[in-house]
């Protein structure tokens, strides 16, 4: 007899972005006509950057001749793409990390949840409420229990406090999903210095960096002394380059990063991490990879910063708007995400949205208990279905109000 593992069935019943999908699915056949905005899942709108497509056709064309074919490529991805990743991203910033500390992957979701594959099953976990749902899923699926929840809330900014009890694996997200708060330098530092003083390692979620706007505000863990030895961080083209529906992105696991063995022993994560890739993982696609790195030439980079802005842009309205109507908001300024108290049961809230006025955002319970009574809502979408979306919400709780 075939047996399940049981730790799927203490998942909550369904992934969140699955039950949104499943009122949408049934919303659209009670009102075949209606047009929806989608302001719920960060899914990108706008075409990709001209210079990652002509990279791609270019690969692709190198791949039409014996000559220049490739066929597997590096598990860790291509030394090209590795060395621009290093460069730009974190020397440029003073952040000593070197091309063979890059692991190139189809996806930071896929990263940030296969990444705790290395650790005992009896460890501590410490993760932010509310928080993505893959940090939490991940690890029960792999059976673990020891959860020290940080809760995120209005009074404290949305942002975690130090765990009061002590942690070995700690999960962080900045600009946070799905909350946008930011992270400043010594508050960071205070992270840094808790996982060294107790031997903890940090998964630094850095997938939405590139929206970073305020100087003062770090773009890399590795900005902060000692995180080479504590922390990994992931990063995605995906909303940085619209890359949602190309997957590519990468981590960043730095050779003095170290865990433990039972016997106290020190041993490289890079090293496990490498063993697990190997094993597991065939790499990303070549014609991909190229359209990567066309990312950090002086076009790419012009290119990428106005898709930014573009979003940033929607995001700045989107809040304006909602201010205007009187909620409470945080995010959009150094984040493509709007987090809104809205005072009543989340699910309740995005019913109405759906119903009333034809727009999807993503209820804040569905990302943890603290998430209750919020919503997020996406920068993801055309200026003008954005602007729509406003003046939708605006007439719904004029004629229904809450």
């Amino acid at each position: 007899m075939i047996r399940i593992n049981e730790n799927f069935q203490k998942l909550q019943n369904s992934y969140l972005f699955a039950e949104i999908s499943q009122r949408i699915q049934a919303f659209q056949q009670q009102n075949p006509t209606q047009e929806l905005i989608r302001l719920g899942i960060g899914d990108v709108t706008q075409p990709l950057p001209s210079v990652c497509v002509q990279a791609m056709h270019q690969a692709i064309d190198e791949l039409t001749a014996s000559e220049t074919f490739r066929g597997y490529g590096p598990e860790q991805g291509y030394d090209f793409l590795r060395e621009a990743i290093a460069e730009h991203d974190f020397q440029a910033r003073g952040a000593n990390i070197t091309a063979d500390e890059v692991f190139v992957s189809d996806g930071a979701k896929c990263d940030v949840g296969n990444f705790q594959e290395l650790f005992a099953q009896d460890i501590r976990l410490a993760i932010p409420d509310p928080v993505y749902p893959v940090y939490l899923d991940t690890n029960v699926m792999a059976g673990r229990t020891g959860v020290v929840y940080l809760e995120c809330r209005a009074d404290n900014n949305y942002l975690p406090d130090l765990p009061k009890e002590p942690v070995d694996l700690i999960y962080l997200c900045f600009p946070n999903n799905p909350t946008g708060a930011s992270i400043t330098r010594e508050q960071l530092t205070l992270w840094v210095n808790y996982a060294l003083e107790n031997k903890a390692l940090i998964l630094f979620d850095a997938a939405y960096e590139a929206f970073i706007q305020d100087e003062d505000l770090p773009h890399s863990i590795y900005e902060i002394e000692g995180a080479d030895k504590v922390a990994v961080e992931f990063r995605s083209y995906s909303k940085t380059a619209g890359f949602t529906g190309v997957r590519c992105a990468y981590a960043v696991v730095p050779k003095t990063c170290t865990a433990y063995t039972a016997a106290g022993d020190g041993v490289s994560v890079r090293d496990l991490w490498m063993r697990r890739q190997t094993t597991k993982f065939n790499g990303v696609s070549y014609p991909v990879q190229r359209a990567a790195e066309a990312t950090y030439s002086p076009e790419g980079k012009v290119q990428v910063k106005a898709l930014i802005q573009y979003y940033l842009n929607n995001a700045a309205h989107i809040r304006a708007a909602l201010q205007y109507m009187g909620f409470q908001c945080v995010g959009g300024d150094n984040s493509p995400y709007i987090w809104v108290q809205v005072e009543q049961d989340a699910w309740r809230f995005f019913d109405f949205l759906l119903n009333e006025a034809g727009i999807v955002c993503t209820p804040g319970v569905g990302f943890g208990p603290c998430g209750e009574n919020h919503v997020r809502i996406s920068a993801f979408n055309r200026f003008d279905k954005v602007q729509e979306a406003m003046l939708r919400i605006e007439t719904a709780l004029k004629n229904s109000p809450l």
